[in-house]
């Protein structure tokens, strides 16, 4: 490169207001345990996922579970529609690196066997299950065995009397639902249900979890049901999950995408980093571009993205297309550049502190970036908090 970069001796600083970007305040709810995580009364919010994989194949099952737990999944879903599912539970439930929960839909007696074969929780669909004493008997053997359920409420599978009451799927009949099947549960003396109440559209979605945290105290799981492709799921999802997140409404949560599961876990991560709601990672920001930018801003934002894609700590990355408002675009992030005549200006918490012509940048900002990451990690290591912006 045309310029050696500063040697940095100190931890980032923190921001001037670091108490602007504290966590929303969360609502108060039950506590319970999906195997190693909790869930609900404070704990952090649990990321989850499903896999795609048809679950009686074990090795398929568990190398895609490996996967999602390798990008920061919490806790994993498998669907169980046949026999031959049922009878893989235990091996995946045994081997898998996260709790796994059994996804049932018509079959109770699959339910059973999951909560015998070890799973850390079990998902029922009050709209598919719908003789009560087989949900007795579900939540019998799971209050026995110390195994959460998951009451998940689906617009698409809504119960057909609650159709005709309600007149169609309105959050009422949702919350409905969901409240009826808490009240069987609840007369077997079980009590460690999470409930979701999900719909495809976000805005339905977001009343019908305002309305149902307003009737009960057990956790939530949020999500916007069928959301898509990742070009549409991951916009409504931010907007149901996120809107619902911001006001302190939310336990655990899923993006539902078309899209290998991957990229359902990289977005609710996503979601809460945005909300504070989870240490940051790798964070970079870029401007839109304008009439003043005299570089690629985008291929420049895209190139850093991906060299520095393995980052894990907290580091937030600008890359600013100008010299004029640069500068002080950037001042919040950790490193960044502005970019503009051809050359770049490197910048360390808002402070220019190098200059490097323009075919250097990204690895000028990328080697700066590091620089600053080691600088974290040794500043943990040594037991001294650094302050997340």
């Amino acid at each position: 490169m045309g310029t050696s970069l500063p040697v940095l001796t100190t931890a980032p600083a923190p921001p001037p207001d670091a108490a602007h970007h504290a966590p929303p305040v969360r609502r108060r709810s039950r506590g319970l345990r999906v195997g190693t995580v909790p869930v609900g009364d404070g704990a952090p919010i649990s990321v989850q996922s499903m896999t795609t994989t048809p679950t009686h194949d074990v090795n398929a099952t568990l190398q895609q579970i490996a996967a999602l737990n390798a990008t920061g999944v919490d806790i994993v879903r498998v669907a169980c529609p046949r026999q031959e599912d049922a009878d893989a539970l235990a091996a995946i439930a045994a081997k898998s690196t996260v709790p796994v929960i059994a996804d049932i839909h018509f079959q109770w007696k699959y339910a059973l066997a999951a909560i015998e074969a070890g799973c850390a929780g079990v998902r029922i669909n009050p709209g598919n299950i719908r003789k009560h004493d087989k949900v007795r008997l579900i939540g019998d053997a799971a209050r026995e065995r110390g195994i959460p359920i998951r009451i998940g409420v689906n617009g698409g599978s809504l119960e057909p009397a609650l159709l005709a009451k309600h007149g169609g799927v309105t959050p009422e009949a949702l919350v409905e639902s969901a409240l009826g099947e808490v009240a069987i549960l609840e007369s077997v003396d079980f009590y460690d249900t999470k409930i979701s109440v999900k719909h495809s559209d976000p805005w339905v979605m977001i009343q019908t979890y305002r309305l149902l945290a307003e009737r009960c105290d057990y956790p939530l799981h949020l999500g916007v049901t069928e959301a898509g492709p990742p070009k549409t799921g991951i916009v409504k999802s931010a907007v149901g999950i996120g809107t619902l997140l911001a006001e302190g409404i939310g336990d655990t949560i899923r993006v539902s995408l078309s899209a290998d599961p991957v990229e359902e876990v990289k977005a609710g991560i996503g979601i809460l980093e945005a909300l504070h709601l989870r240490e940051r990672g790798l964070d970079v920001v870029s401007c839109p571009s304008c009439g003043r930018a005299e570089v690629d801003v985008y291929t420049l934002a895209e190139q850093v993205q991906n060299a520095l894609e393995g980052i894990d700590v907290p580091l937030r990355v600008a890359v600013m297309g100008c010299v004029v408002n640069g500068p002080g675009e950037a001042r919040e992030a950790d490193v960044g550049v502005a970019a503009g005549k051809g050359k770049g200006q490197l910048l360390y918490r808002g402070q220019v502190v190098a200059q490097v012509p323009e075919g250097d940048i990204v690895a000028s900002l990328v080697d700066l970036a590091n620089e600053v990451a080691d600088e974290i990690r040794k500043e943990r290591g040594a037991g001294t908090p650094v302050v997340v912006a």
